[in-house]
């Protein structure tokens, strides 16, 4: 597959002043969300949540995308930190030890498969076309697969919009609050490495990739 039809499927044409601008003309921004032992809570605590969760949604009269990532663990930086370490030991019994430790840590993710969980939230903002009440699949392929075609806005435009996007992300923000977790704006960094890592599943991420803007 060419480089030019590769790029078609990404639907993402820019991103500016960490907001994430699709080639139908439509705006994002992402929040990225902590996570909490619900299980740990007590049963108030979890009724609480529960109550603040049904509040969050009810005050958000637009669209969201929550998304779960989950991705293997890789430990290879860890072991290459412990590998580091353990040559600068002077002490033979010590260093051993650290060895077996690194071949534990390294067989225990192989064996278990460990796998790390992100969670975000998508917050929309439709220029030009906005889902439709009709259908519910028909708003959630406007959210998840919009056109390929490419839509202009001026610089002007798009400062207004950004404004009003913008308002949609502190509302969510403060309605995240008595959900009890911890939230914040992704940056264009973030959303770079976010979007490259599911674009490109098996690639990490490097900072050549933000020089050359993926």
């Amino acid at each position: 597959m060419s480089i030019q039809s590769t790029k078609q499927l990404v639907e993402v044409a820019d991103i500016r002043d960490n907001v994430v601008f699709l080639k139908n003309g439509s705006l994002r921004a992402v929040i990225e969300v902590s996570a909490t032992n619900f299980e740990l809570k007590s049963e108030a605590e979890q009724t609480a949540i529960l109550q603040n969760f049904q509040n969050f949604l009810n005050s958000i009269d637009f669209s969201l995308q929550i998304v779960i990532n989950s991705r293997k663990l890789d430990i290879g930086d860890y072991l290459k930190l412990v590998d580091t370490a353990t040559n600068e030991l002077t002490n033979e019994l010590l260093k051993i030890q650290a060895g077996e430790y690194a071949k534990f840590v390294k067989e225990l993710a192989e064996l278990a498969n460990i796998m790390t969980k992100k969670f975000y939230i998508v917050v929309p903002f439709y220029v030009f076309e906005a889902p439709g009440k009709t259908g519910l699949l028909k708003s959630l392929t406007s959210i998840i697969k919009p056109s390929t075609a490419v839509k202009q806005i001026s610089d002007e435009q798009f400062k207004t919009y950004q404004g009003q996007l913008l308002q949609r992300v502190e509302l969510t923000l403060d309605s995240l609050i008595g959900v009890g977790v911890k939230a914040k704006v992704l940056e264009k960094d973030e959303l770079m490495k976010i979007y490259y890592e599911i674009y490109n599943p098996t690639s990490k991420f490097t900072q050549e990739n933000l020089n050359t803007g993926i």
